[in-house]
């Protein structure tokens, strides 16, 4: 075959190839232009409107920029940073699995080799004392937020006051321990999904009082704006916990609103009242619990709730009455 001929047949091959391309891109009704429609995620005919192509995948960004700046601010790759690790979840984590990237397992070099990167990549991680520390509080919130099934804004938050505490060198004279629990206890009750002191000292390794002393110097040197825990927050998780029906639940509220209208709420415990309410709601409603299965959801003792339950069917009589 000469070297003509192998021209003639290359120029055949790219005017085949060149007119399937506009077949590609030519309306199959009209012959007019397709134009894709990234908004609707369509290949549409400009002349006839013919919907070519539909359900496109749209492998843009989900935010939009209006300048090149903006553009640069949104941009990112990976894993969004977050407060509840001590690098904010910037740094390379190596596998704990001795395996390739097809799932091949290791030779007994390769695998020494890993460990050996894993053990200085962990040192670089934390570089000092504080990165250190920062570690550990951090590991101990996520680990009793957990124990206490506190949701992730509870515990981004958490990470919050902790890492302000050790910056405003808060630290010296307490425990990394004590520390993070008060930052915990803090977050909660700010999210309005609060624990009593009872619980979290169960999950937490200090003692209570040591939580309740840490608690109230962190929010004074802080300045922590928090608000007195409302009753009716702990209303749902000790229904819940006792299964109460959706009209018991509502009792125990009403019987809280009532005794905050008496003036009976004012300088008692929130925890005490919730439960009191839950278990006179259940009496009202002719459900059948006891003042045992209350106090141990609760995590308080019967003469507490007996003394509070008293209290909230007066104010409901005298609601009542008036």
């Amino acid at each position: 075959m000469t070297d003509t001929t192998v021209r003639q047949y290359q120029r055949t091959d790219e005017n085949e190839s060149t007119s399937e391309d506009e077949d590609d891109l030519t309306c199959p009704e009209c012959d007019g232009r397709l134009q894709a429609d990234t908004e609707h995620g369509e290949t549409v005919c400009a002349d006839c409107g013919l919907v070519v192509e539909e359900d496109e995948i749209d492998r843009g960004p989900e935010w939009r920029a209006f300048d090149s700046a903006e553009k640069d601010e949104k941009s990112r790759v990976g894993a969004p940073t977050t407060k509840m690790m001590h690098d904010e979840g910037l740094s390379t984590n190596i596998g704990w699995q001795d395996k390739d990237a097809y799932g091949n397992s290791l030779s007994s070099r390769q695998r020494q080799k890993m460990q050996r990167l894993r053990t200085w990549n962990e040192r670089f991680r934390t570089r000092d004392s504080k990165e250190r520390n920062l570690k550990q509080a951090l590991g101990e919130i996520e680990r009793m937020a957990s124990a206490l099934g506190l949701p992730e804004n509870v515990r981004e938050t958490a990470s919050v006051i902790y890492r302000r505490a050790l910056d405003e060198d808060l630290l010296p004279g307490r425990s990394i321990e004590g520390v993070a629990t008060a930052s915990l206890y803090a977050a909660a009750k700010q999210a309005r999904t609060p624990r009593s002191l009872d619980e979290v000292a169960k999950v937490s390794r200090v003692e209570k009082s040591e939580i309740a002393r840490t608690y109230r110097y962190v929010v004074r040197e802080l300045g922590l704006e928090i608000q007195p825990a409302d009753p009716k927050s702990y209303v749902p998780r000790f229904a819940s916990d006792i299964e109460l029906s959706d009209e018991a639940e509502r009792r125990a509220r009403q019987l809280l609103d009532n005794a905050q209208e008496a003036g009976v709420v004012s300088g008692k415990s929130p925890v005490g009242l919730a439960a009191a309410a839950v278990y006179a709601a259940s009496l009202l409603c002719n459900e059948k619990v006891t003042q045992k299965e209350v106090s141990e959801v609760a995590d308080i003792s019967e003469v507490t709730i007996r003394n509070r339950y008293h209290e909230l069917l007066e104010a409901e009589q005298e609601s009542g009455s008036a």
